[in-house]
This record gives structure tokens, C-alpha cells and sequence, in this order.
């Protein structure tokens, strides 16, 4: 990659910080203005970045049109939407899709909670691949010497006094997740939030994503969250088979 495109994507994730001026971002890329000038016009011809009237600059119209386009193109988040609405409507959670990609697990769809006091998420943002119930599915699926080494390479931050404290506890829970085939999060990332995952599968087998149910603990608790889990695992069993092209039994 050359230098200065290298240096015109670097601009893109610090006006998803929010807008910058000319000098804030010819500042934190550490080169002159005259060069910060130039890399933004570049990014504004092509709509990727937009000047505000107040000579700020912000992400452009084209840049979220792409990321749409690159969210629409992956099937499984198009096959599996229709499930995860239904899904939404009969239990009236949060419900999210996930997969794993370039080292961290990303959601990639989400359907809302129809209950006033929901949990924060974005498409588009990678989860807490330590505790997270989607995380535990897709690194449970990892061949052992890649699940191991993923593990040991992670950072344990403690959330909560629930989250995952060390790679020997990781692997142990993934191992569990592995031989029961669903997996959950119980106040490990936030201490109110309650979540429930199942796998979603391929035509070879593997995981190829993960969706859950979440819910604050004062609208469920996690006992009765979990009495929702069948339906989860239905739900993900009929997304797996419209993935993977497979007849219903």
C-alpha cells in the first residue's frame, strides 16, 4: 500500500470520531496541511469525506452507501434477516448475527428489543470476543490449535466480575460451548444484560455465524431467558438451512 493511501484511510476512522478540521487531522496524521489538504480533497471528490460550513470535515454519503452494499452482499446476513425479525417479534429481545472475521468477531445485523430499556450495540462493531455468547460459538468451531492460540493471545479485560479471567478458563468454557452447541453470556460484559447464542452452520458443518438474544435483567431474568433457547435454536437451525441449501428433516 502506498504511502499516501495509506495515509487517506487512515483519515476514515478519525472522522468516525466525529468531524475534524484541517489542522486536527494534518496533526494526527503528523504530516504538513498542505498534504492533509490534498489526501481530504481526494476523499471529498469521491464522496468518502464532506465539508461542513464550518469547514469541518466529516465521513461522506458514499462511504455509508458502501458499507451498506458490503453489509447486503454478505449472504448469510441476507438469508438469515427475515429469520431474526421473526425471531424479534415472538420474544421481543434484542437479536444479533455475528461472524468471525480478521481476528474479532463483528455483528453484522441486528433487530431491536420492542422494550424500552434496551442493551447498546452497532452493527458494524466487533463484540467482546472474551465473554460474549456469539464470540464463544465462533471460536468454539476453531480447529484446537487455532482455538488455543487465539486464546492465548487474547486480553482478558474484567468487565464484570463475570468475564472470562484467562485463556485457561476461555478454553475450558469453548470446550463446553463445543459439545453443547449453545453458549451464553450472563452479566460478563454488563452486569444488567443477559444473552443466549446458537450456531448457525454451512453446508460443511462449520459455524459460519452466530445469533443471540439479549435482554436487560429487568425485563428477564436469566432463568426465564433461557427458556427461550429452543426457539433460538430453531431459529438458527432454519437460518442454517437456508444458508446451506439443505432440506429441512
Amino acid at each position: 500500500m502506498s504511502q499516501s493511501v495509506g495515509r487517506a484511510l487512515a483519515i476514515l476512522p478519525m472522522l468516525a470520531e466525529g468531524p475534524a478540521g484541517l489542522e486536527q487531522v494534518a496533526t494526527r496524521l503528523g504530516v504538513h496541511k498542505t498534504t492533509a489538504m490534498r489526501l481530504l480533497r481526494t476523499l471529498h471528490e469521491h464522496g468518502l469525506v464532506y465539508r461542513q460550513d464550518d469547514q469541518r470535515y466529516r465521513l461522506g454519503a458514499r462511504l455509508f452507501a458502501l458499507a451498506q452494499a458490503a453489509a447486503e452482499s454478505l449472504d448469510v446476513r441476507e438469508i438469515a434477516h427475515p429469520h431474526l425479525v421473526q425471531l424479534g417479534e415472538l420474544t421481543g429481545h434484542t437479536v444479533h448475527l455475528a461472524v468471525y472475521e480478521d481476528r474479532e468477531v463483528m455483528y453484522i445485523d441486528k433487530v431491536d428489543s420492542r422494550y424500552p430499556v434496551r442493551m447498546y450495540s452497532r452493527i458494524g462493531r466487533p463484540v467482546a470476543i472474551t465473554v460474549a455468547a456469539v464470540a464463544k460459538l465462533l471460536l468454539a468451531d476453531l480447529p484446537e490449535p487455532e482455538r488455543r492460540a487465539v486464546a492465548e493471545r487474547l486480553e482478558y479485560p474484567m468487565y464484570t466480575p463475570r468475564s472470562t479471567p484467562d485463556a485457561q478458563a476461555l478454553l475450558a468454557e469453548l470446550a463446553a460451548v463445543r459439545e453443547q452447541g449453545w453458549a451464553t453470556d450472563f452479566g460478563g460484559h454488563e452486569e444488567s444484560i443477559n444473552c443466549i447464542g446458537a450456531p448457525i452452520r454451512g453446508a460443511d458443518g462449520r459455524t459460519a455465524a452466530a445469533c443471540s438474544l439479549s435482554a436487560p435483567n429487568v425485563v428477564v431474568t436469566a432463568d426465564e431467558l433461557m427458556t427461550l433457547l429452543p426457539q433460538l435454536r430453531r431459529t438458527a437451525a432454519a437460518i442454517s438451512d437456508d444458508y446451506s441449501g439443505r432440506v429441512p428433516a
